[in-house]
């Protein structure tokens, strides 16, 4: 049974569904005190949770019936990125989407000089934890961005809980970083500039949250008008925590060191994702260019994974907002579930 607590964070609001499908029996409880706008009624019939995952609380959305898809963010976005997303999929599916560890509002845990916390193994334990706390012990999960990061690292370290994996525009940590170059640093400084020691990056972000969001939406590929005021608020709102910049900051660090070296040993060791994977990339993006030498984003995963299919989807990095009716079409293909 789900360990859960009200949360009273202004990323959330109450859950509006009481009948919504949690899993096995799951105890549940409604934040109050909010302050979220109503985001069109998106999370109409979804509950909200703060599950106790050991390390750390996650603050997760769960609702619909079938079998259980977990749906993970990226950077700079919170669980809010599938709100066109997640309504849909719950006709048909049991949806649950999370704030990842130091985003949103799930818990910041203090960091070591390591950067350990933050490593994606540490986050992928969260969700798995999460899932088995709802009630799910094997699940498909859908990463994008940093989260589908997280995603393929529980499907390396936990095989069992991973049904299907689906990575939205992104490729292994380790095959970035080999391959990293100027348009990397350039175009997606994130990797470059939040990688740096504390507290510089930190700062840069506490003193115009507003101009990282922006310049992400804006710059990588994805159209303004993807993302309504009332979301981009949120994504910003989740910046002005000092505790939860540091804790993104981390993030990055662990990904330049523990998750780049984790990634090439088990490389070397031929560990393989053994379920199913669905990769989707930006159509003129930079997985749709950048890695053309080495046969592309499908060919990079088959060197992870026997099953790979996908293709890319226009719309930019953030396609999922920009294109939310291909992506759910695609996603439903993959999952072989039947649209109404």
């Amino acid at each position: 049974m789900a360990s859960v607590a009200p949360d009273s964070s202004p990323f959330t609001s109450p859950a509006t569904g009481a009948g919504a499908a949690v899993g096995h029996g799951a105890s549940v409880a409604s934040p109050a005190g909010t302050q979220e706008p109503p985001l069109g009624g998106a999370w109409t019939g979804f509950a909200a949770s703060r599950v106790d995952v050991g390390a750390t609380e996650i603050f997760a959305r769960h609702g619909g019936t079938g079998r259980p898809v977990l749906l993970l963010h990226g950077f700079p976005e919170t669980h809010v990125m599938w709100h066109r997303i997640a309504p849909a999929l719950a006709q048909e599916l049991t949806i649950v989407c999370a704030d990842l560890r130091g985003y949103g509002a799930s818990g910041k845990p203090a960091s070591t000089a390591d950067h350990a916390p933050y490593a994606k193994a540490a986050m992928a334990d969260d969700m798995v934890r999460l899932m088995a706390q709802l009630g799910y012990d094997r699940f498909t999960v859908v990463g994008h961005d940093r989260g589908a990061r997280v995603a393929y690292r529980m499907a390396l370290d936990h095989p069992g809980s991973v049904e299907r994996l689906v990575v939205l525009d992104a490729i292994p940590t380790g095959e970035a970083f080999e391959r990293a170059d100027a348009r990397l640093a350039l175009d997606f400084w994130p990797w470059s500039l939040l990688a740096q020691p504390a507290p510089l990056p930190e700062r840069l972000i506490a003193a115009a949250p507003d101009a990282i969001v922006d310049n992400a939406l804006a710059e990588w590929g994805s159209s303004r008008a993807s993302f309504p005021a009332d979301v981009r608020e949120r994504y910003i709102e989740a910046l002005r925590d000092p505790d939860g910049v540091h804790a993104i900051c981390e993030e990055y660090r662990a990904a330049a060191t523990l998750d780049c070296a984790r990634d090439l040993e088990d490389r070397r060791n031929g560990r393989r994702i053994a379920c199913p994977v669905h990769v989707l990339w930006a159509e003129g993006g930079s997985l749709d260019s950048w890695y053309a030498d080495a046969g592309g984003p499908l060919a990079l995963w088959h060197t992870w994974a026997d099953q790979v299919t996908g293709r890319a989807i226009a719309g930019g990095h953030f396609f999922p907002e920009q294109a939310p009716a291909e992506t759910i079409a695609e996603l439903r293909a993959f999952l072989a579930v039947e649209s109404r």
